[in-house]
């Protein structure tokens, strides 16, 4: 897979010494946030990273090569909009390198990515999962199956709070993905602190969270685990309010035939317009703080090797 790669200096030269390394997706630059918030949320969790004593590596498909490491001016292009960039899940990478079509990468499709590169800690805003009335239509992420298979830490607010988030946890039990709580007791729900589900493991610093991730893969249990870390509490959105935005949204998704890859934007653009904007300021508030703790576990993780 090395042959599909192309991976910038910096990242190739801190992976060959086992310095820290945190994936960055581009599905939230090209498709999860409006411009310029994107390119501006881009470059900050860059900043964070690199601040924390990290190296942080975006990932995506350009000219029929996965890139570990993108360009400030790379990233603008995944940005602005002018061109079509497909949303790529381990389904589509395959299209992307034999078309050479642009491709932002999703949580499972950056841990793909991740993992071929040798890099073990990713930091997103919040896993794919379980949608709602899935007993009708069997839409669930890919995420979670990826979760299963591809040895990655994914730090993250929890799962969105469009999702059923209770059948969410049950898919990743059953696929053995230890969910473990940074600092809390409950499964995270992206806007919000809490959602009311108990979650069995807990860890309080990046040690104990690289210690875990270092005695998953020794066992060779191949599959990834989610760090689930709370949105800061100033960012964190009142909850009943998200659940009457999201019970409109999603009757306004129904009522204009939104579906598949597509309901997940379409959902959260339509929360930030209920929200008048804070659903926005709060998801990019959990970006920086996930990039942050990643950058810490990262270190934690490298300091074990």
């Amino acid at each position: 897979m090395d042959a599909h790669l192309d991976i910038r200096p910096e990242i190739a030269g801190a992976l060959a010494e086992g310095r820290p390394v945190v994936a960055l997706e581009t599905t939230l630059i090209a498709h999860g946030l409006p411009h310029p918030q994107n390119i501006e949320t881009a470059l900050a969790l860059d900043a964070i990273v690199r601040r924390e004593g990290a190296v942080p590596a975006f990932i995506g498909l350009l000219g029929g090569r996965i890139r570990i490491g993108l360009s400030q001016q790379e990233l603008a292009r995944f940005a602005q909009g002018e061109e079509d960039v497909r949303k790529v899940s381990r389904r589509d990478l395959a299209w992307c390198l034999a078309t050479g079509e642009a491709g932002a990468t999703t949580v499972a499709g950056t841990m793909v990515c991740a993992a071929m590169a040798g890099i073990r800690v990713f930091a997103t805003g919040g896993i794919g999962g379980v949608h709602p009335g899935w007993q009708r239509v069997f839409d669930v992420s890919a995420d979670l199956e990826e979760l299963g298979r591809t040895p990655v830490a994914v730090v993250c607010a929890g799962a969105k709070s469009i999702l059923d988030l209770a059948n969410t946890l049950e898919w990743l039990e059953t696929r053995g993905v230890p969910v473990v709580g940074y600092g809390t007791d409950e499964f995270p729900a992206f806007y919000c602190r809490d959602s009311g589900l108990d979650l069995m493991f807990r860890v309080d610093t990046p040690e104990e969270a690289a210690r875990l991730m270092a005695a998953q893969w020794s066992l060779g249990l191949q599959g990834g685990l989610v760090l689930a870390n709370p949105i800061p509490a100033e960012a964190a959105l009142n909850c009943d309010d998200m659940a009457a935005w999201v019970a409109r949204a999603t009757e306004d998704a129904a009522r204009e035939g939104v579906g598949g890859k597509d309901l997940t934007p379409y959902l959260l653009a339509r929360i930030a317009d209920l929200s008048g904007g804070r659903s926005m300021a709060a998801n990019i508030a959990l970006l920086h703080h996930n990039a942050a703790l990643a950058a810490w576990v990262a270190k934690a993780h490298a300091a074990l090797a």
